[in-house]
């Protein structure tokens, strides 16, 4: 298991997680879940961080897989620091595509 992200002011971060009904990528913020992480609220406090990461863990009835994650500023909001949670960004990945989608398509027209 890779080691937890402490915010900071030097590095906030944002907590984010799965939206269970659809599959989307949310963010945290002071009222609920966005689909916008521009909304998500930035923690630069690592004991608020923390408190509200065990409150997104406890709504596994909305959400999965919370977890907190390095962001920077931007002029609108927080924004990914690293590109895996830019690739997030893009949708849900429960999208048939990639090489496992050649791979079946391929064997569903050898066998008709």
């Amino acid at each position: 298991m890779s080691k937890a992200f402490t915010p900071s002011t030097a590095k906030p971060g944002v907590i984010t997680a799965n939206d269970l009904r659809e599959g989307h990528n949310v963010w945290m913020t002071t009222t609920g879940w966005s689909r916008n992480p521009a909304d998500a609220t930035l923690y630069e406090d690592e004991a608020i961080a923390e408190l509200d990461l065990l409150k997104a863990i406890g709504q596994s009835n909305v959400v999965v897989g919370a977890y907190l994650v390095e962001a920077r500023r931007g002029p609108n909001g927080p924004q990914p620091a690293h590109f895996r949670e830019a690739f997030r960004q893009t949708g849900p990945s429960n999208h048939f595509h990639g090489i496992q989608a050649d791979l079946d398509r391929n064997h569903e027209a050898s066998h008709v």
